[in-house]
């Protein structure tokens, strides 16, 4: 019920870790066989190797046990060597980051996926020979088979997010145009801890979408009323006003990386380490930092009338979303009686929600990876779920310890008790 190790080539623990917690992610190792499928059409297979999705993928098929392999430790240097051949200066015998790591992958697939396959120009005359059909069916044809633009080529991998900006006048409370920017992963900050009461994921993330004031924003709309106020035509200064911006979750991707920001600066200027732990829960909702479309209130409504999305769900305000010294709606990761439910495996229970109603963004937990050490060294581990086939042979819900080529079980109580720093979960389709 075990995988395999990956072998330390000298301070590639942030490696083995990051691969350990991907394999992990069933829709991600999906999606590399899509996107590699165009390689497989072609007719020479001689540059594969250079393909960092199909290095990748190989790797990850064998962590994940969908590869018959004899050899209890793996090598993932082909990995290293192909992020070479990528241009990227990565050191087998230097400490790096995992985060760092897991960006640098997700970019070169964008980048691999934004080179378009090489189809001959109609205007090659050279290259095109007659049509065999007859003229009622005429067709051009190419000397060399023309590789197939798949439509899985344009697609984003799973990680794949969107935020969303909102920024709102407080003088004239007139919105601007909805920012939006990609996300491979959430990067949260561990707000300042209250003594006597645990830090938990939930925190992280209302910290993340909080609301905060920029001062000294030009307003185009208090520009335009003090414009109308003033009959002469007399030029007028941009009115500067202050907003308020609030992030949050446009998009979310079918696979939910989670960093914990653990790095701070004392008074001197040094770095130092959060050791903080961060209450997390096998299951997370993020209904509540999603972004919904606004609706405009009517001039003349009923009072008993509450706004509806498109969805037919209520819309709150964004002020009125988590009131302070109120509990929040779902309790993701919290050790409270109302959440106990979060930390036992198996089947979500769903009367825990208002209005029997199941959330539609439910994600569960598929690894953790964690560090040990402070900032200048240390050492990276993986707690990840055992793969589907030897699941059953393991227990259900089994997990497991990966440090490098050493791997053992672990239970969920173990896992969750972890101090993380990689989160990764995936979406649950109800």
């Amino acid at each position: 019920g075990l995988v395999p190790g990956l072998l330390n080539l000298g301070n590639t623990c942030f490696l083995n870790s990051l691969l350990q917690g991907l394999s992990s992610c069933p829709s991600f190792i999906r999606w590399l066989e899509e996107f590699t499928a165009q390689y497989r059409t072609e007719q020479s297979k001689s540059q594969e190797h250079q393909h960092l999705s199909v290095t990748l993928l190989q790797l990850l098929r064998a962590l994940s046990c969908q590869e018959v392999t004899e050899d209890d430790v793996l090598d993932a240097s082909c990995l290293l060597e192909v992020l070479r051949v990528n241009r990227w200066q990565i050191s087998s015998f230097e400490e790096q980051d995992a985060h760092e790591l897991f960006h640098v992958l997700t970019s070169s697939l964008e980048d691999e996926r934004d080179r378009q396959p090489h189809v001959t120009h109609l205007f090659d005359v050279h290259s095109l020979e007659q049509p065999e059909t007859t003229q009622k069916q005429i067709s051009c044809r190419t000397r060399g088979s023309l590789p197939p633009v798949l439509n899985h080529w344009k697609s984003q991998h799973p990680f794949h997010g969107r935020l969303t900006s909102n920024m709102v006048c407080k003088h004239c409370e007139h919105q601007s145009p909805v920012r939006f920017d990609t996300f491979d992963s959430l990067s949260l900050s561990i707000p300042a801890t209250v003594w006597g009461r645990p830090m938990t994921l939930d925190h992280c993330l209302h910290h993340f979408i909080s609301s905060e004031s920029v001062k000294d924003v030009v307003c185009d709309n208090c520009t335009k009323i003090q414009a109308e106020g003033i009959l002469n035509g007399q030029s007028i200064e941009n009115q500067r006003t202050t907003f308020v911006k609030q992030l949050k979750l446009g998009k979310l991707p079918q696979c939910l990386c989670i960093h914990l920001q653990r790095l701070s600066w004392s008074n001197q200027g040094t770095p130092l380490k959060r050791h903080e732990h961060v209450q997390f829960s096998e299951f997370l909702v993020m209904d509540i930092y999603k972004y919904r479309v606004p609706v405009h209130k009517p001039s003349h409504r009923n009072p008993e009338e509450t706004p509806g999305a498109k969805d037919g769900t209520a819309v709150k305000p964004p002020e009125a979303e988590q009131p302070p010294g109120t509990k929040p709606l779902f309790m993701n990761g919290a050790s409270s009686s109302s959440s106990s439910f979060l930390m036992s495996p198996g089947t979500f229970p769903l009367a825990a929600f208002p209005e029997c109603r199941a959330p539609l963004y439910l994600y569960r937990l598929m690894a953790v990876v964690v560090h040990h050490g402070d900032m200048h060294s240390g050492h990276f581990v993986t707690y990840r779920r055992s793969p589907g086939p030897r699941a059953a042979l393991a227990g259900p819900g089994q997990w497991l310890w990966v440090s490098d080529d050493s791997v053992r079980r672990a239970s969920l109580q173990e896992v969750l008790a972890a101090s993380a720093y990689l989160l990764f979960y995936e979406r649950v389709r109800s």
